[in-house]
């Protein structure tokens, strides 16, 4: 996967108009859906953001999804349960849209949440979040701990055959294996998202694999907020603007119809 795609290099979003239909849209959601907020619980259910969704997953027929780093029930949280397609933990739990839900065997995750929660007891601005199936360390307060962290999270997956996913101010440990863009191929693979084009947006690196996963499928790929090189073609400036698309986006789907 080339992430070699500069910030002068990306085009605004295409016109609507010039995407083929139909279109199946996958969202990231902190950063993209939502800010990206001090600590994840601060992100919570807001109606616009639900009305949104439910619009689009019935002008859509289904074939929308979040593709998140956060759990299946945290989403559904934010969400208030609008959107049926989603991928969790970065593709480590999936649920279709008939309901069935696959999760990844979490061997050895557990046995890293002890070292991680004595490394945060050493440093207190750092935050912990046990998803089950990833321990995730976060050190937005405190990015002097950076490397610190990256060679805590490094040590832990290689003692115990794990990976890491690294992101904004936070190195996950995590069972190698599943990404993003495993998830938006399996999506891609099934009813209702089979022969549509993907059309995904995300802002970290996490989402570089769904971008390189679109782009596979002949997707589209718009990074949200470009701070560095991206596999994506295509940006935002932020979640309004997202905000701001969609809604636009909502309305040429409709139209459409």
């Amino acid at each position: 996967m080339a992430i070699n795609r500069a910030l002068p290099d990306l085009r605004p979003v295409p016109d609507l108009k010039d995407l083929s239909s139909p279109i199946a849209l996958f969202l990231d959601l902190d950063g993209v859906l939502a800010p990206i907020m001090p600590r994840p619980e601060m992100v919570v259910p807001e109606s616009a953001l639900t009305h949104r969704l439910t619009a689009l997953q019935t002008a859509l027929s289904g074939r929308l999804a979040i593709l998140s780093g956060r759990t299946l029930s945290d989403i559904d949280r934010i969400c208030e349960g609008a959107v049926t397609a989603v991928a969790g933990v970065h593709g480590l739990e999936l649920r279709h849209t008939d309901g069935s839900v696959r999760r990844d065997n979490p061997t050895h995750v557990q046995d890293v949440f002890e070292e991680a929660f004595a490394l945060a007891a050493r440093h207190r601005r750092l935050m912990v979040e046990n998803k089950a199936l990833a321990i995730a360390i976060h050190y937005r307060h405190a990015p002097e701990l950076q490397e610190e962290v990256r060679r805590f999270a490094a040590e832990q997956a290689r003692l115990h055959g794990l990976s890491v996913q690294s992101g904004h101010f936070v190195e996950e440990i995590r069972p190698k294996g599943r990404t993003k863009g495993d998830a938006l191929s399996d999506f891609m693979s099934l009813p209702p998202f089979a022969g549509a084009v993907p059309v995904v947006l995300g802002d970290d690196l996490t989402d570089e694999h769904a971008f390189a996963a679109a782009e596979d499928w002949g997707g589209v790929s718009i990074r949200v907020t470009p701070d560095g090189p991206t596999q994506a073609r295509y940006y935002l400036s932020g979640p309004d603007a997202v905000s701001d698309w969609l809604d636009d986006f909502l309305n040429a789907v409709e139209t459409q119809v």
